[in-house]
This record gives structure tokens, sequence and C-alpha cells, in this order.
């Protein structure tokens, strides 16, 4: 039998009333060492109750984050380091059910925000290409960091400006960009080719420079520009007007890949996969 200790009876150290299952100590508030050891073997004889199993978590087919669209998104690895020698090709996928990129009535408002954001954070855009659903850029950065600042902040400039047009909200580039180094003469010729003639690829453009591109400031092209017959007049016009991209100053882009020839303003486009 203890005693119940009541706050005035604390204070005093006394001990009065009895209750069962309590024991008087001498410091008010505390246990027993008998009644310590017993509290001790209840709580080490304890069982672990077993868990139903949910189904969720551990490596499982099927598991993880969901692709934005048809197209598997671009992983989140950690980019490789980027080296100020090396060009870099990038891509990036526009949401599912917005407008084509290649209307008339946005040419204006894309070129205007590339060029605002082509020299930005060491990110220095060279060349591109507007097709209906997606974007291809050639740049110039120093390393990883300003490969990613530029990027962003185009892109999120270019998505803005857009929504504003369109009157609405939400993602317009809802994957990560895909950036491809390149290391040697060959591989920047044909992915200079490939972004410049990219709309002939995918059946959007014919014969010509596309205007949806920066080819009327690109000066590689074998023929003249001014005298070629299949660029329209609208492109000459666009040729002589300030240039919405950087002048390149990688020896890649601008001596390296020249001798692996230049480049026709009609010339095939091959697929990354394919032999040259």
């Amino acid at each position: 039998m203890g005693l119940r200790v009541t706050g005035r009876e604390r204070r005093g150290g006394t001990c009065h009333e009895q209750v069962p299952g309590d024991s008087c100590v001498g410091r008010a508030g505390g246990y027993g060492k008998e009644e310590s050891r017993a509290r001790s073997k209840v709580t080490l004889s304890t069982a672990q109750l077993p868990f139903a199993c949910s189904g969720w978590g551990g490596s499982r087919r099927g598991a993880g984050r969901k692709p934005k669209g048809e197209l598997a998104m671009h992983p989140h690895d950690l980019r490789p380091r980027q080296s100020a020698r090396h060009p870099v090709h990038l891509s990036t996928r526009v949401r599912a059910g917005l407008p084509s990129l290649r209307r008339s009535d946005t040419h204006g408002l894309v070129f205007d925000t590339l060029r605002a954001g082509a020299d930005r954070f060491g990110f220095r855009l060279i060349e591109f290409s507007v097709q209906s659903n997606h974007l291809h850029l050639l740049v110039e950065v120093p390393d990883r960091e300003a490969l990613t600042r530029g990027a962003k902040g185009l892109l999120v400039r270019l998505a803005k400006q857009l929504n504003k047009w369109w009157g609405r909200k939400g993602q317009v580039f809802p994957d990560r960009f895909h950036a491809r180094a390149l290391r040697s003469p060959r591989e920047v010729r044909r992915a200079l080719a490939y972004v410049l003639h990219n709309a002939r690829r995918h059946g959007a453009f014919g014969s010509g420079i596309d205007p949806h591109s920066s080819g009327a400031w690109f000066r590689g092209f074998i023929e003249s520009v001014a005298q070629h017959p299949g660029v329209a007049d609208f492109v000459r016009r666009m040729a002589a007007r300030a240039p919405v991209v950087c002048r390149a100053a990688s020896w890649l882009l601008t001596v390296g890949w020249r001798r692996e020839g230049l480049i026709g303003i009609d010339e095939r486009v091959l697929a990354w996969s394919e032999p040259r």
C-alpha cells in the first residue's frame, strides 16, 4: 500500500493517504526500487506486434514517377561536368495539348524572347530551331552551373511569355531538358545540320532555310543565302536584322567543324544513329 500525496504535502515531504498500487517514497513523485524493477520487466517482456504489409515501397515493376506525356522524361541524374571547349546540344519538349510553337502569331514573341536570353550567366545561344512541340538549341557554356542556370532561365522566360499570349497558366516545358556535349568536329557538324534542318526532318518544311530557325544568320552554308532560289524573302529580311543568336567562340564551332565540310542549304538531315 502506498500514500497519495497532495501538492501541499509534496512540499512538506510527508505521506498521509494510502492508495493501492502506490508506494510511499522518501522523495515525492518517485518510484520505489521494487516497483522500478517490476516496470522494467514488463517493458522488456512486451512483444512486438506484427504489422500488415501495405504493399508500398521497395523496388518493383512500374514503381516511381510517371512520364508527363507519351515520351519518357529525361532522368534527374547529376549532369556530367561541362567544359567550355565543348558546345552542347539541348532539346526540350512542350506539354501535350498546347498550340504549335511554329504558328505565325508567336514567331516574333519566340524570337524576341530567345534574343533576350541568348547571353546570360555565361550561357550563350549559338544556333536554334523551333518545332511545333519541341526546341533544339546549340549553346556554349563555361561549366555545368552556367548550363543549368542559363537553360532554365531561358525556358522559364519563354514559358511566361507564351502563357501570357495564350491566356493560360501552368507548365509549358514540364520535363527536364536533354543535354549532349559535342566533343569532336564531326559531332558538331552533325549537330549543326540536325538543328538547322530539323523541320525538314519532321516534314514541316521543304526547300530553303527554315524561318523558325537561326539559319538566316548562319555563315556555314555552301550556297549563298541571298542567291539561293529556295530561300524566302522573309528569311532574307530576317538576315538583315540584328541576330537572335551570339557569335560562336569555341574552336569546335568556329574552325573545327568546317574541316568536315560546309553544310548545304538543302542537305539531307541524318539522325544521330546514322553513319555519315
